[in-house]
């Protein structure tokens, strides 16, 4: 009985692997400061007459993983999701891992928002966050005196 090989190609070999990976290495900026550890998630950001919206994809998170900060004109989503891989018995082996574990976080620069009236749901893998806008004020005018 022969070793089971579920990612190898009929006709592939060692050369176009290690092209491959190399090719891979260069593609994606591994070497960036939010690659591992901070990976972005997806997000859309919508301005309204009274409130911004932001939809963000965050598959496979629960609310108890997700925290919203509002303060200092930002807004910052953090998820994290713990590596599992230690629920496998002594007789079970991961042959390949593609999920990504950690922390993820995006900072929106939001000057204008209500902090006491922020609303976030989440639903089917998006999270809905809406961010109230403040009261347009009246422009300061003062009468500046020329000496």
């Amino acid at each position: 009985m022969s070793d089971f090989k579920p990612y190898r190609k009929k006709g592939e070999d060692l050369f176009q692997n290690l092209s491959k990976s190399l090719k891979d290495v260069f593609e994606h900026d591994v070497f960036s400061p939010l690659h591992g550890k901070f990976s972005p998630f997806r997000a859309d950001i919508v301005e309204g007459r009274t409130a911004y919206y932001i939809q963000a994809e965050l598959p496979g998170f629960s609310k108890r993983d997700i925290t919203i900060e509002a303060g200092s004109d930002n807004l910052t989503i953090r998820a994290i999701r713990e590596n599992r891989t230690e629920e496998l018995s002594e007789e079970t082996k991961v042959l390949r891992q593609e999920r990504q574990y950690g922390e993820f976080v995006r900072q929106f620069p939001i000057g204008n928002m209500k902090e006491d009236n922020i609303t976030a749901k989440l639903e089917d893998g998006m999270l809905y966050v809406e961010i109230p806008k403040k009261a347009p004020g009246k422009p300061a005018h003062k009468q500046i005196d020329i000496e």
